[in-house]
């Protein structure tokens, strides 16, 4: 060995993970040892796919009507039949997942952050600020969520937008709670009294100390409420009171379905079957992630 390839040993450093990609890592490792949750979650992967690149592949318009084949089952044609409108039912549902899991992501999302910031400042600040803002919480969690919903859509009128709202307000109380009840847990711990001795400011310690913490419960439990806003979506428009037609909202497609039930079923069938995988999927999903980021959870 010369002296060129023993500097060169010498000054060779060994490659070390980021702790994010440590982290992930880790998380991978915890999930993949839950095979239905990873199920879920490549199912969610698939979804979202087709979702996007479905409605491009499509050969048919999802809101074109065809009278000369109306209320055809599936065939090789039309492969999950057409409707009362000649309306080919495969084309609507691949549109419509779209807009169903669309409606899931942003209600969730809208809903997450109003009660995440509410039950930060609940549980940090308490005293009056954490009366008021639980008792108006418990106000809202003594309506069924659905109920809810429908009180919001008739008073806001019927639209994808305000669909939209009416799941988020109700998802609000959900989270605030369970992020209050995490920061009451967190705020008090040393870490966090140090840092207040050595003079950082609340927005310091809410966001970069405290809310770092208290993710897991959120992530797990925004992952099963879409399953919850899916549903609560499907449901308002099978009512008439969501997305209007001739959106192919996947709960509008099933509502034109019930009054062929028994002429032809699979107008019902097929997109029942699209929100019930749907439903499925963030589910086991959610449980997966649950066990996986839950540190009191060993199997």
């Amino acid at each position: 060995m010369n002296a060129e390839q023993a500097s060169s040993e010498v000054t060779q450093v060994p490659k070390v993970d980021s702790p994010l990609k440590r982290a992930m890592k880790d998380f991978y490792n915890k999930l993949k040892k839950n095979k239905t949750a990873l199920f879920g979650g490549y199912l969610i992967i698939f979804l979202i796919v087709v979702a996007i690149v479905g409605p491009y592949l499509t050969s048919f318009n999802p809101s074109e009507t065809d009278y000369s084949v109306k209320l055809q089952g599936p065939s090789a044609e039309h492969w999950f039949g057409t409707d009362h409108h000649g309306r080919d039912i495969f084309t609507r549902i691949i549109h419509g997942l779209g807009i169903t899991m669309g409606i899931g992501f942003f209600s969730t999302l809208i809903g997450s952050i109003v009660g995440i910031f509410l039950g930060i400042v609940s549980g940090y600040y308490g005293g009056k600020i954490d009366s008021v803002i639980m008792r108006l919480m418990d106000i809202l969690l003594a309506f069924p969520g659905i109920l809810l919903a429908l009180a919001l859509i008739s008073i806001l009128g019927a639209s994808l937008q305000n669909v939209v709202i009416a799941i988020a307000i109700f998802a609000i109380p959900t989270f605030a709670r369970i992020v209050r009840g995490s920061t009451l847990a967190t705020k008090n711990l040393e870490y966090i009294d140090a840092m207040r001795a050595l003079g950082a400011s609340d927005i310091r310690i809410i966001f970069k100390h405290i809310f770092p913490n208290i993710l897991s419960p959120i992530i797990v439990q925004a992952s099963l409420f879409i399953a919850t806003a899916v549903l609560s979506a499907s449901g308002l428009s099978f009512l008439g009171l969501g997305v209007q037609p001739p959106s192919p909202e996947l709960g509008a497609i099933l509502s034109d379905g019930k009054d062929f039930m028994w002429d032809a079923g699979h107008i019902a069938l097929f997109p029942g079957l699209g929100i019930m995988v749907i439903v499925l999927a963030f589910n086991v999903f959610g449980d997966g992630l649950r066990d996986a980021l839950d540190p009191k959870m060993k199997n």
